[in-house]
């Protein structure tokens, strides 16, 4: 991009600020203020050079002058010649004099030189008496002056009087056809150049990442030491180091950014690298260590093995937070930075969910508040109102137009019963499925009143509060690929049915486009790093039972093109592998198109002694000994869960590698039964880790074996399921082959519920169990790996924006409540340093 100056204008602009609205990257008249500071600095392979003194440059070169301790002479301070030029002559180490009109005695200074460029601006000012014979006479000017024997009247000169200069000069550039032809080519130069570095841009090389350095301890510190302990990077640092161009990203401070999803235009062509998903054993209340193993593994590829990898995890609720379970940054040595910044609103995602939410929740009600106290007549005044003689409808509401089977574009040309079809949305209210959220945990929301206001003359119903991550849009965020996608999926999110049993959307509400507007920042991805420096997405939170438990397909699709087809991206699922991984593969790899390369099963002695039989354990007292000492036997007989997830691993055709997140009480005879068993039961091999204490270096070998898998097996992936199954037949697929079940058996109201669902069009959705985590049954205090149980489905509501249907086995509470004592006791702000303290 360029701009001609000077102006030619009678009012004076400013030119540098005109200028600088160009990108340094497309600069490539060499002339904003960031390349005249990248010259001034010596940096003449970054940016742009500016055009006519490059070409002087190359004149120069071309004479045979030796530029190298050559007295130069510039004439001219101009910041599109003169100045530029002397920087460059000195760069090439000239010895450089500026000079111009007002320098005392030039011709005497002039005389001095062994190169001299001229562009001062004066027709024919430099005499053959000013020039050193045998000097290199560079002239920048053009001027007209008369010239009676020309049909025009005038004719073009230099600032050097040619016919006595040439007869000085070694070499002298005429005016025109010298200069002027010199400085078309270095324009052309330059923007071959940049055409070249924009294509460089499009391929994905090595990184060249500055690592973190750590220095773990024998003890190791609470988490929020270990990450209050460590520098970051600055994020456009970060940005810059994975090949993101700065136009792409957008700056939350220093330590967190927001990722424009254009990257994926950029690198359209460019090979994905190896995708790896993270799950684990069922869980217990031990903990297994999920996302420490996500971050310490990638900090293993990254830093220890020095490979392109980006870590995609979800964002964590404040509900948990603030609750009983902590933060989720991971943890020790392996974490995500800054963790408070992490845990707590980081770039507003869940906010704006959140008021997306309760938008569309407020809407709900408003119209069923307006149909009831308004005539067909009068809401469509309202809703399509007269402003200036003149109706129209506007774009959303062409949407209800279709949907009803009216093809009018005219407002006034519709009949009654038309205007009844178009205004009357019937909301059954008992069919009313959309909650409003909040990103609390408070159990007295689960059941509340609403309109109880005298003006809301008695239109009361009984609804409830859901966790903010637990809104179909936070799943919606999670898959979908793309602005256009994510508009249309927030418009089929049905809300309730009608009366006639007709599903009853936000688009019919007239209200998805306002929620894309709310939403249109929380579609980027966020950046932001490891303790040892290697990139993070954090992006989207959705429950793993009613929802899919994962973070979103966009931050997968951009990690995946920006490390590169010898990259490699790993991602987390929610809960067990039961849960979060079949989920991941049968909902989100359905959506992205995306194939998985393997995966990482995370188990730990502790957790499988609880599978094995041994006592329940209860968070804040102390562990029974069986925890503490070595048990073979409740080791050996956990074992049956480990098989199980393996199992549901290979199922699905891919390669599953066991992570044994190592404890300080843990055996080698534990540690080694564990190996055994899990290769014995199917896993492509097993490493015991210890990144929580040695960070990357403890996930070495982990990362050396899921290179092993990635490198060498064939991808033979395949979904559990087809589609065109009955909802029935699915639900009954993943209850068998991946709880263990026995059989399936259905409520009359989920039955109900399906077959209107089917009714509707809806049969065809994947499935999303919403189901206790705690055990492959549904019983959450059985463990291990139980067999000829069966599973009733008491519900099956619908999620059809987000693309699934979710039967719900027993009861799913989807507001968390606050335990006696939570985590809100221990935090608090260092009023000196402005420190969050007390997380975890």
């Amino acid at each position: 991009m360029i701009v001609q100056v000077p102006f030619d204008s009678v009012n004076k602009i400013d030119a540098d600020l005109v200028l600088d609205t160009i990108l340094p990257d497309k600069d490539v008249d060499g002339l904003t203020t960031a390349s005249a500071g990248r010259l001034s600095h010596g940096m003449l392979s970054a940016g742009f050079l500016p055009c006519t003194p490059n070409g002087c440059m190359e004149l120069i070169r071309r004479s045979g002058a030796k530029i190298e301790g050559a007295t130069a002479v510039v004439l001219g301070r101009s910041k599109i010649v003169g100045t530029p030029m002397a920087e460059l002559l000195k760069w090439h180490n000239a010895t450089v004099t500026t000079c111009h009109s007002r320098t005392a005695n030039l011709s005497d200074v002039t005389r001095t030189a062994d190169i001299l460029v001229v562009g001062i601006g004066r027709p024919e000012m430099v005499k053959g008496s000013w020039v050193k014979p045998g000097a290199v006479v560079i002239d920048c000017g053009i001027n007209s002056i008369p010239d009676a024997t020309k049909k025009s009247g005038q004719r073009l000169v230099g600032d050097v009087d040619f016919a006595e200069v040439s007869e000085v000069a070694s070499v002298i550039t005429p005016v025109p056809g010298g200069v002027g032809p010199m400085t078309v080519a270095m324009l052309m130069q330059n923007t071959v150049i940049a055409a070249e570095r924009i294509a460089a841009t499009m391929k994905v090389t090595e990184w060249n990442m500055r690592y973190l350095s750590i220095n773990p301890e024998p003890h190791v510190p609470s988490d929020i030491e270990i990450a209050r302990s460590q520098t970051p990077k600055d994020v456009s640092e970060l940005a810059a180091e994975v090949g993101l161009l700065p136009a792409e990203v957008d700056l939350y401070g220093r330590k967190k950014a927001k990722v424009d999803l254009s990257v994926l235009k950029r690198l359209q062509n460019t090979p994905d690298g190896k995708y790896v998903v993270v799950a684990g054993i069922t869980p217990t209340p031990l903990g297994e260590g999920k996302s420490t193993t996500t971050l310490g593994l990638c900090q293993a590829l990254g830093a220890h093995c020095q490979k392109n990898v980006f870590a995609c995890v979800r964002q964590p609720s404040q509900g948990p937070t603030f609750g009983i379970k902590g933060g989720a940054a991971g943890g020790g040595w392996s974490q995500v930075i800054p963790m408070d910044e992490f845990n707590l609103h980081l770039t507003g995602d869940i906010h704006a969910i959140t008021a997306a939410n309760n938008l569309l929740a407020a809407q709900i009600d408003a119209r069923m508040f307006h149909e009831f106290a308004q005539t067909d007549a009068a809401l469509y005044g309202r809703l399509v109102p007269n402003i200036k003689g003149s109706r129209t409808f506007s774009k959303i509401q062409f949407l209800r137009l279709e949907k009803v089977g009216i093809t009018k574009t005219d407002p006034d040309s519709l009949t009654e019963e038309e205007i009844t079809k178009f205004v009357r949305l019937d909301i059954d209210k008992d069919t009313i499925t959309w909650q409003r959220v909040l990103d609390t945990n408070d159990r007295f929301l689960r059941g509340i009143t609403i309109g109880q206001g005298p003006a809301e003359k008695g239109r009361t119903r009984e609804c409830q509060f859901d966790i903010s991550v637990g809104s179909e849009i936070m799943a919606v965020l999670a898959l979908t690929t793309s602005l256009a996608d994510m508009r249309a999926r927030l418009g089929r999110m049905v809300v309730a049915s009608d009366t006639s049993g007709n599903p009853v959307t936000a688009d019919d509400l007239g209200a998805s486009g306002a929620l894309m507007v709310l939403l249109k920042d929380a579609i980027r991805p966020n950046l932001m790093q490891t303790l040892e420096g290697t990139p993070v997405f954090v992006h989207a939170g959705p429950f793993a039972n009613i929802a899919h438990g994962n973070s979103s397909i966009l931050a997968d699709k951009i990690a995946l093109k920006l490390v590169g087809k010898d990259g490699y991206v790993v991602t987390e699922a929610g809960f067990g592998a039961d849960i979060g991984m079949e989920k991941f593969f049968n909902i989100k790899c359905r959506a992205s198109g995306l194939l998985p390369n393997c995966v990482v099963l995370v188990a730990t002695v502790r957790a499988l002694k609880m599978h094995g039989g041994g006592p329940p354990v209860t968070p804040g007292t102390p562990l029974h000994k069986e925890y503490l000492q070595e048990n073979l036997e409740l080791v050996k007989k956990g074992i049956s869960n480990l098989r199980k997830q393996i199992e549901n691993g290979n199922i699905f055709g891919v390669p599953v590698v066991v992570a044994i997140n190592q404890f300080s009480t843990d055996t080698e005879a534990e540690l080694s039964l564990v190996q055994e068993e899990a290769v014995a039961c199917g896993a492509a091999g097993a490493v015991v880790c210890s990144h929580w204490r040695d960070g990357g270096a403890g996930a070495q070998k982990l990362a050396e074996l899921v290179q092993e898998q990635c490198r060498n097996t064939t991808n033979n992936f395949k979904f559990l399921y087809e589609l065109k199954l009955p909802i029935e037949e699915k639900v009954r697929i993943i209850s068998q082959k991946i709880y263990g079940a026995a059989d399936v058996k259905f409520s009359p109201e989920a039955q109900q519920q399906i077959d209107r669902y089917t009714k509707q069009g809806f049969s065809d959705l994947p499935i999303c169990m919403a189901k206790t985590h705690l055990s492959l049954s549904s019983d959450p205090s059985v463990k291990g790996a139980p067999t000829g149980f069966s599973i009733t489905i008491n519900q099956v509501r619908a999620s059809v924006g987000a693309g699934f249907l979710y039967p719900i086995v027993g009861t799913m509470s989807t507001m968390p409540g606050l335990p006696t004592r939570p985590c809100i006791y221990d935090i608090d702000l260092d009023l000196e340093t402005g420190e969050v303290l007390g997380l975890f």
